[in-house]
């Protein structure tokens, strides 16, 4: 499928599945994986149908979405030695999504050999669309997205305030929550509302696409250990950062060196 074609795929999805239960879900369409992790409906229904399109495309490809990844661990083993595959987020910040919030979206990652090579993040109820191929940039609703200009501190956003270490600490610097959304996140560093992110343990379906999306833009997606974020069980804190040197400054102010 092109491109074009696979955000078409996500945008139909979105259209049919997720965008009419916005707002609209009844008790029985909630579920919770395990306390307080949320499933609707329709992350179920979204992930199956775009799974079911991609392997009808791709039969050989190894399709995984966050929700079949939940109870077969088997497909995340797999991720990294796969020659061909997909990652799904089916509804990205479900919590937002059962809550009434708009901060959510639907994500697809495509990987050759263990490397991102396309993306996709659409955000139905702002109508953005983000595009990423490798080597090609990044699109927002077909517009080619540039480098934006950063001055100053750069503002630090995570979930969780342990993971920003002695930055948490520090008066002095910019720091505030996340969307609690990546889909939502990842966007809003790369045109210029935030320099840089933090999270624990990254899973694949909610940061291999925005990953790509920072490396075409010249930004940096890396481990507080130093290594490059890869797609794969989830390990670690990642930290993005618009630019080689936001990353060193975050990572120092945190004490990444002593974690």
């Amino acid at each position: 499928m092109t491109t074009e074609e696979i955000l078409e795929l996500l945008n139909d999805v979105a259209a049919r599945v997720i965008i009419p239960r916005f707002r609209a879900l009844t008790a029985g369409e909630i579920d919770e994986k395990t306390p307080g992790n949320y499933v609707t409906i329709a992350d179920r229904e979204a992930e199956l149908a775009i799974a079911e399109r991609l392997r009808s495309v791709y039969p050989d490809a190894l399709v995984v979405g966050e929700e079949a990844a939940f109870t077969n661990s088997g497909l995340m083993a797999a991720l990294p030695e796969a020659p061909h595959a997909f990652v799904i987020d089916p509804v990205d910040g479900t919590r937002n999504f059962v809550n009434g919030n708009p901060d959510h979206a639907v994500m697809v990652a495509e990987l050759k050999a263990g490397e991102v090579v396309r993306g996709w993040i659409v955000q139905p109820e702002y109508e953005e669309s983000y595009v990423v191929e490798r080597g090609a940039g990044v699109t927002r609703n077909g517009e080619l997205l540039r480098p934006v200009p950063r001055t100053g501190l750069p503002r630090v956003e995570s979930s969780s305030k342990r993971d920003l270490g002695a930055l948490a600490h520090r008066a002095d610097w910019p720091i505030g929550r996340t969307r609690f959304c990546c889909g939502i996140d990842y966007p809003r560093l790369l045109t210029g509302d935030v320099e840089a992110l933090v999270y624990r343990n990254p899973k694949p379906w909610d940061h291999a696409a925005g990953a790509l999306m920072m490396t075409e833009l010249g930004a940096v997606a890396r481990l507080l250990d130093g290594t490059t974020y890869a797609p794969g069980r989830p390990h670690g804190v990642l930290l993005s950062a618009a630019s080689e040197d936001a990353w060193h400054a975050v990572a120092d102010a945190i004490g990444a060196g002593s974690r």
